[in-house]
């Protein structure tokens, strides 16, 4: 009974439940179920994309063909004979004999012979005959053959032998379905075949026979058998292999028979279920068959449509119950009973059973007795088998007709209003409709007159069905409706929106949001309070003198109302089942939603949706509903995600730009149409300047606008046009009308249609007025006289009509016919109007009040409503069906909101883990689409509300001062405040990585405000838009507590950020495994003892563990890397939202761990608290550097963001007061390195010069502390030539601020190598404007190796040296090297002097000292170095340099400054005693080199100074110093020299023990060697002097002798008293006569010997 069970369950005791009586509504609530469970079954068997089609289900194993194993001849004559047994039982029958109604056959071999020729050739026939014959329909095979040895009497017909006259009516008695059964066996075993001969006539016979039949009704049960014995034969022939053979009336009487078995009351449930099931099974092969017949006619489906009218004779199905028909005419509209049902039976839906009538009336034979109906059977009988014998009957297998017809049948069935039948005949005819449009959907869709049935009849009744309190009819109201729209839904597009508005309507709850703990209302923005579709309620002043109560224009379907929670249910299930199909939505969105006049379906069914998925839904509906909801939704936006990589598909679909065009018309039009409701001009000014109107001053632009638009309020417009001064507008309102062959009230009625008459008499009249001209503007209409004529009978109308329909008049006073005649005497034209004519006007109006649609209130308001629809149907066209992705970015740009607050919301709601994945895959695919269509808007909004679930974005900084950091062997965790709080909240873990696994990844580029997100709800007292931070403010708490790793330092070549030291350090490894509670406790007080934080707890810690994990799985530094690839404009949102990170005011918002503690140094299980001044902020330090690397990755990113990032690094820099030095060195290396890419990129960022003073300008202790990073950016900025390097190094303040660093331990070196580099540069490096800087610079370098060399002799050479004393001693020996090559560097520059001199602009004189003297005062200091190297190196440098060929010019005598400014300063320096002790073995040396050096340049220059008028004196001075370095240690005056060649003296001892004393005390020794060279090269100086006449004896020539022989030897006789008479002896007397020139010549031939020895 697999087929019985479909329809319900079968309970014990089913023949008296049968026969129990219940009415209609009593059994379909008690059958609710069953129908539910039938509809889940249904729906389990829908695919994803639709319901499930033939050619889809899986392949069926096919049946088994049954044959018989006995004779086939045999098994008929056995059949007969139990049929004519069963007969001879009745007592009409009881004389005939078995061997008589078989007769015999002459021989055995002859009755072979007759049954293989029964077998062969008659095997179809006389099956069919014999199964007619069983029915009654045909016995004329048994009248006409002799075969069966059966004999009329010799003029007498066979039909007058009782037998088998009997055997013929047996289609009036068939009590036991003997003849049924054989009928079905026949059919079973394969008797009859599709290649049986005159099989169509067969089937027709045997289908007129079962559709005819009659029987005496008995007992009950036994009559049910037969009758579903009927219905299985028939479901069998339709569905068998000669079914599509049928005709068209053959179908037409089977599909009535058993819809009359359906609708009969008396009958039991079980017999009416299986009924219903049959004409489902019997539909699903006769809708098939449109199919078949789709085929044969190829492309031209009208025509056939038009060829079945043509053609056929009309058809017609009347099903009935109890002899009364159950539905209409097919061509009126309402019920034409052919028998009158008593009231009872009306109301209870039962009759009376009498035992004497048929249990089932035939629909064509009723009023006849049952010997009158078997008698015509018998005579019609004979009648077909005559025809049968005589010529073949053509029969046209059935089509369309007996479609079309059948599916009105089923269609008026549904009529809301009839009385004619219940609830339970319109459920059975849903099911039934339903099975069709699975069947045959698009194919009732294709031909026009299924489909105007569908669009008519059918949908007028679903949709007034859907409105139903009754559940099950709901429900099967609803599915239709769903399979309807699934399958037809191309030729359905008004009727589709009217639907769909209706359920939204009902859908949408009217009440606000409520507000859920622990949940931000902000999470859930975008929720729409109510669907766009409602409009306001008609304005209080519409005429009315009562408005429709809100209960009556539910009921009358002209809004959504309330609902039972079970409907509610249902009507969501429907509409989820809608959404199932993959393009359904976008087709809304382009059909309606991109539609001026159409309503924003796809927006209003996304909002419905999203907001019952909120959990409070169940409150008005079921618990179910939410669930519902949100699969839906999350279904509607895996279709899209599903279609994102598809290959786009534009042929046959709108162009996108047009339909983006025609959304954002919408938009303008229904914001201009706000405006014009509330100021009509305001309204016509904003849509002027969209350009929705061309010409406000156009008032036929302004009136097609007017006309064209539904937005408009009919009141303000009627308002607006009967204004004088729009009197061109009204007119160019009328102009739009056509009132050619119209009555005058159908005209105002159009008219009136459009806009609401305003309730002022002058107003009203302007209206008129202008109507009537424009009435007879063309060929004034019969009977009319003229305008005037018009004029008075528009007001009478329209006073006619406030008569008829004011409720307040009562009923006898109304105005009748004959007043309103009377009323209109003599106004046309002087005569009367045509009385037929003023009543067709009246009875108009009398039974249709003139009144805006949306204002009806009768029982026609939902009529005249679908009038209106179906005249609007004809322009609408049809629905475009979009299976494409073109259309998606577009939908999901406007219904996006919805969607995104409502996974949030369920998110923090949830209680479920099954949800959580679900509501994790619509945010990856939201964030997906959203990328990938560029909807960024939404992308950010994903961002913020799960920045906002994760916890980590709060607006106030963590707290940092309880940071712990747990370290157990090389392992440690930071236990903070973040990670303990995101460690214990799962829903927050999950949010973070839903956040940066499946939103952020993937999407950086897309990203705008999600960097910061932008509240547009909350502004400032300043105007100022609030942001709350979102993914930077992630980044930066996360860093800020150590959770992800500083990894963006090794891009830009610098150590990791130091992260802020913790408070409090536990070393696990320090403490027992297992301490106890007195342990515990005891590091609790001992905590709090000494004001540290306690250590965490287990928990704590656990927490902290889970958190680390959760952002390790995160890969938030591939995010960081990945967000420095995005494009320039991605990267400027990013770099805008990291400033705003920056502080704002000068003091930077940092945390300072408790500044009142004193400071000490951080130990295990210990805590250091923070220093005074700025504290550090790595999150700063985070920032500056990440947007910095963003701004320097290529150019473009540089000129969006650089000039940003290069002000953000500026401000920290002039704010250093208030900065820590950390964070100032790492902002003055960033902006180095922006300064230099911006040189690069040959783009002007920022100054050199203004950077170069910034730093400068920093305090000599912050200078020092960023002193390393500083260095490394002027590193960079230099290193390559260029236009930088040369502005650089040419800034005062460069070399001012790598002099104020150079002295920085670790830094010195970088310092010195950098100055390497610009003096070894072959380009020009070192130029006039910093020589004089580098010079000093390298001299400073050379003072520092004096220094290291002093400071080490201070040490005991003889102690122990330690590791530090090594690694000091290395350093000190890298500043020896460097000092030496610092001098060695001031000797390159020597040869530079001249190309400087020659390109510098000043005087010669000045020239030479501006670059002369810094080398030789360099030198002449490093001369005097403690340093025994770098002294020589100066030393031999200064030689060079002063024997140089470009050092003395005739030009000036400024180079003679070689001798007061370096050699004497040079002597004094190293005769004092605390220059000396700096090297006490090595400087005697030096001053010896000094001296001779002193006379070789002396003597190099001689000539030269000749010619100078200083030059005695600079003499004079030489031998002062020459006195002093030969007597060194000795004073200028009151000492006694201590030379050998000086003449005793009486206090020589006492002298020679002081002196001696002295130079011991002063470390000094005296070393006649060096005294000797002194002396030496003094010699010699006198000896060229005295060759070269510079030095002349006064005897010699009679004359006193040169100027400066006197004071000469004066200062040369104090140290050197026998000088004199060895250079110029005494001649003897023999040589006392030469002249003077051979005693020259001879002295100076001595002195060129000395020279050259």
């Amino acid at each position: 009974m697999a087929e019985l069970s479909q329809g319900g369950p079968v309970e014990h005791g089913s023949e008296q439940s049968a026969s129990t009586t219940r009415t209609p509504e009593k059994r379909d609530q008690k059958n609710s179920g069953i129908m539910d469970s039938r509809t889940r079954i249904r729906t389990d068997i829908t695919q994803k994309n639709g319901l499930l089609h033939e050619d889809t289900l899986p392949a069926m194993p096919r049946e088994r063909t049954i044959s018989a194993a006995v004779d086939a001849v045999a098994l008929i004559t056995t059949e007969c004979i139990t049929v004519t047994s069963a007969m001879r039982k009745h007592a009409r029958w009881a004389h005939s004999s078995v061997s008589a109604i078989l007769g015999g056959s002459p021989s055995p071999s002859k009755s072979r012979e007759t049954v293989r020729h029964f077998r062969n050739k008659e095997e179809p026939e006389v099956i069919i005959e014999m199964s007619s014959m069983g029915m009654g329909s045909a016995h004329s095979a048994f009248l006409s053959g002799s075969r069966w040895g059966l004999r009329g009497k010799k003029g007498k017909s066979l039909e007058d032998d009782p037998l088998i006259a009997a055997f013929a009516r047996l289609r009036n008695d068939l009590r036991r379905c003997i003849a049924l059964v054989a009928i079905t066996k026949f059919f079973a075993y394969n008797l009859i075949s599709r290649d049986s001969p005159r099989l169509a006539l067969g089937m027709q016979l045997l289908s007129a026979a079962i559709t005819h039949c009659r029987f005496e009704a008995s007992d009950s049960a036994a009559d049910e058998t037969v009758l579903l014995r009927i219905l299985k034969l028939m479901e069998g022939i339709l569905s068998g292999p000669g079914g599509d053979l049928l005709g068209d009336e053959s179908v037409c009487e089977m599909m009535e028979t058993g819809l009359s078995m359906c609708c009969q009351i008396r009958l039991s449930e079980l017999l009416r279920r299986s009924a219903e099931m049959s004409m489902s099974s019997m539909c699903q092969v006769v809708f098939e068959r449109l199919k078949t017949l789709e085929i044969e006619a190829g492309d031209n489906v009208e025509a056939m449509d038009e060829e079945s009218r043509d053609s056929h004779s009309p058809l017609k199905l009347e099903p009935s119950v109890n002899g009364t028909t159950v539905v209409p005419d097919s061509t009126g509209g309402e019920m034409k009973p052919t028998a009158i049902m008593d009231e009872k039976e009306d109301m209870h839906g039962s009759v009376e059973e009498n035992p004497g009538s048929t249990s089932l009336d035939l629909p064509r034979e009723r009023g006849k007795s049952v010997a009158q109906r078997a008698s015509a059977s018998a005579v019609e009988l004979s009648q077909t088998a005559k025809q049968t014998t005589e010529e073949p009957v053509s029969i046209k297998p059935y089509g369309l007709p007996s479609i079309r017809e059948l599916f009105r049948v089923l269609v008026d069935l549904l009529q809301p209003h009839s009385k004619q039948h219940g609830d339970g005949m319109r459920i059975m005819a849903l099911r039934i409709i339903d099975v069709a449009l699975e069947v045959a959907g698009p194919s009732i869709a294709r031909h026009p007159s299924l489909a105007m049935l569908a669009k008519d009849d059918l949908c007028r009744h679903l949709f007034q069905l859907v409105r139903s309190e009754n559940m099950t009819l709901l429900n099967e109201s609803l599915r239709v409706a769903g399979t309807l729209l699934h399958t037809c839904r191309g030729v359905l597009k008004l009727q589709q929106e009217l639907f769909l508005s209706y359920l939204v309507a009902c859908l949408h709850p009217r009440v606000e949001i409520p507000t859920e703990p622990g949940i931000d209302p902000a999470l859930y923005e975008g929720i729409p309070e109510a669907p766009k579709l409602v409009r306001p309620p008609a304005s209080s002043n519409s005429g009315r003198s009562t408005p429709v109560p809100v209960k009556d224009r539910q009921k009358l379907g002209m809004e959504g109302g309330s609902r039972r929670p079970d409907a509610r249910e249902a009507m969501v299930e429907s509409i989820g089942a809608l959404s199932r199909i993959p393009s359904y939505l976008v087709e809304l969105f382009v059909n309606y939603d991109c539609e001026v006049d159409r309503a924003d379906l796809c927006e209003d069914m996304v909002g419905l949706l999203a907001r019952n998925a909120f959990p409070d839904a169940a409150t008005w509906s079921t618990t179910n509903v939410p669930a519902l909801c949100l699969d839906a939704l999350l279904g509607y936006i895996q279709f899209i995600a599903d279609r994102l990589h598809l290959e786009p598909r534009r042929e046959g679909f709108p162009d996108r730009e047009k339909l983006r065009e025609r959304h954002a018309r919408k938009k303008i039009v229904i914001r201009g149409a706000t405006k014009f409701n509330e100021n009509p001009k305001s309204g016509i000014a904003y849509l002027t300047s969209q350009g929705i109107i061309e010409n406000p001053d156009n008032a036929h632009s302004v009136a097609h606008f007017l006309r064209g638009t539904t937005r408009i309020s009919k009141t303000v417009l009627g308002d607006f046009l009967s204004k004088k001064a729009n009197d061109q507008l009204l007119k160019a309102f009328m102009d739009l009308f056509d009132f050619s062959r119209k009555r005058v009230d159908e005209a105002l009625r159009e008219l009136l249609n459009s806009f609401r008459l305003p309730g002022e008499a002058p107003l009203i009249e302007r209206i008129v007025e202008c109507f009537s001209e424009k009435y007879c503007s063309g060929v004034t209409p019969e009977g009319i006289a003229g305008k005037d004529a018009v004029h008075v009978l528009a007001y009478a109308i329209i006073i006619l009509n406030t008569d008829q329909h004011n409720p307040s008049v009562k009923n006898e006073k109304r105005m009748t016919y004959t007043d309103f005649a009377k009323n209109l005497r003599g106004v046309n034209g002087g005569g009367n109007f045509d009385p037929e004519y003023l009543q067709q006007i009246y009875d108009s109006i009398k039974t249709n009040e003139i009144i805006l649609p949306e204002e009806h209130s009768t029982a026609r308001a939902f009529d005249y409503g679908w009038e209106e629809l179906l005249l609007k149907t004809r322009n609408a066209g049809d629905l475009i069906l979009c299976d494409t992705n073109i259309f998606d970015a577009d939908m999901f740009e406007a219904t996006w909101r919805p969607i995104v607050a409502t996974l949030s919301y369920v998110f923090m709601s949830a209680s479920e883990d099954v949800v959580f994945p679900r509501i994790n895959t619509g945010f990856l695919q939201c964030a997906q689409i959203a990328a990938t269509y560029g909807v960024t808007e939404a992308l950010d909004r994903i961002i913020y509300c799960m920045s906002s679930i994760s916890t980590v974005a709060q607006d106030r900084p963590w707290n940092t001062a309880l940071n712990t950091k747990v370290q157990k062997g090389k392992e440690s965790v930071m236990v903070s405040e973040l990670a303990v709080k995101l460690g214990g909240n799962f829903r927050a873990k999950l949010a973070t990585y839903v956040l940066f696994q499946y939103v952020v990844r993937g999407n950086v580029q897309e990203i705008r405000s999600g960097w910061k997100h932008v509240s547009r709800q909350e502004v400032s007292s300043q105007g100022e838009m609030l942001t709350s931070p979102q993914i930077v403010q992630i980044w930066l708490n996360l860093f800020a507590n150590s959770l992800i790793s500083p990894s963006l330092s090794r891009k830009l070549g610098l150590d990791p950020i130091p992260l802020q030291t913790p408070t409090h350090v536990v070393d696990r490894a320090d403490k027992p495994a297992d301490g106890g509670f007195i342990s515990s406790f005891f590091s609790t007080i001992s905590s709090y003892t000494a004001d540290d934080p306690p250590e965490p707890s287990e928990e704590e810690l656990e927490y902290t563990m889970t958190t680390v994990d959760c952002v390790a799985n995160c890969h938030i530094e591939d995010l960081l890397l990945e967000a420095t690839q995005m494009p320039p404009r991605a990267i400027k949102d990013l770099t805008l939202a990291l400033l705003e990170q920056l502080p704002q005011d000068p003091s930077p918002a940092v945390i300072v761990v408790k500044p009142e503690r004193p400071s000490s140094p951080t130990k295990a299980n210990g805590h250091r608290p923070g220093n005074r001044g700025p504290a550090y902020d790595p999150s700063l330090v985070y920032v500056l550097e990440f947007i910095t690397l963003l701004a320097i990755r290529d150019e473009s990113s540089l000129a969006a963001v650089g000039e940003l990032v290069a002000d953000a690094l500026q401000n920290v820099i002039r704010n250093a007061g208030n900065t820590h030095f950390m964070v100032l060195s790492r902002a003055v290396y960033y902006l180095l390195l922006l300064l230099q890419k911006s040189s690069a990129q040959d783009q002007t960022l920022v100054r050199a010069p203004v950077v170069l003073h910034m730093i400068s300008s920093l305090s000599q202790p912050k200078l020092e502390k960023s002193a390393t990073l500083t260095l490394k950016g002027l590193i960079v900025c230099v290193k390559e030539s260029g236009t930088l390097r040369n502005e650089i190094i040419n800034t005062p303040d460069f070399w001012s601020t790598i002099e104020r660093i150079h002295t920085v331990p670790g830094v010195s070196a970088g310092v010195f190598s950098l100055l390497k580099a610009i003096v070894e540069d072959r380009s020009p490096a070192v130029t006039a404007d910093n020589y004089e800087f580098v010079v000093g610079l390298l001299n400073s370098y050379a003072n520092a190796g004096g220094a290291a060399a002093a400071s080490q002799r201070q040490r005991d050479p003889n102690s122990r040296r330690t590791p530090i004393q090594e690694q000091s001693k290395t350093r000190e020996n890298e500043v020896f090297q460097r000092g030496e090559e610092a001098v060695h560097f001031v000797q390159q520059l020597t040869s530079r002097v001249p190309a400087l001199i020659e390109q510098s602009h000043l005087e010669r004189n000045e020239a030479w000292i501006t670059y002369w003297s810094p080398i030789f005062e360099c030198l002449r200091v490093q001369c005097e170095n403690p340093h025994r190297g770098i002294r020589r190196r100066a030393f031999s440098s200064l030689q060079s340099a002063l024997q140089s060929a470009e050092l003395a010019s005739s030009d000036h005598q400024a180079w003679t400054a070689i001798f007061s400014e370096v050699l004497f300063p040079l002597i004094e320096r190293l005769l004092k005693p605390e220059v000396y002790q700096s090297d006490p073995a090595g400087m005697g040396e030096t001053r010896i080199s000094v001296a001779r050096l002193l006379c070789k340049i002396f003597l190099h220059y001689l000539v030269s100074l000749t010619e100078w008028e200083g030059m005695m004196d600079t003499w004079f001075r030489i031998l002062d110093h020459m006195d002093r370095l030969m007597n060194s240690g000795q004073g200028r005056s009151g000492m006694v020299s201590l030379n050998p060649l000086s003449p005793p003296s009486p206090f020589s001892p006492w002298i020679s023990f002081t002196y001696c004393w002295y130079t011991i005390a002063q470390g000094q020794k005296l070393i006649p060697a060096q005294e000797e060279e002194i002396s030496e090269s003094l010699k010699n100086i006198l000896y060229f002097m005295k060759s070269d006449g510079y030095l002349v004896p006064p005897t010699l020539g009679g004359e006193q002798g040169t100027p400066i022989w006197d004071e000469t030897w004066k200062r040369v006789d104090r140290f050197l008293p026998g000088m004199r008479e060895e250079i110029f002896p005494d001649p003897p007397p023999q040589q006392q006569q030469q002249t003077p020139d051979a005693s020259a010549e001879s002295g100076g031939k001595e002195n060129k010997e000395t020279e050259a020895s």
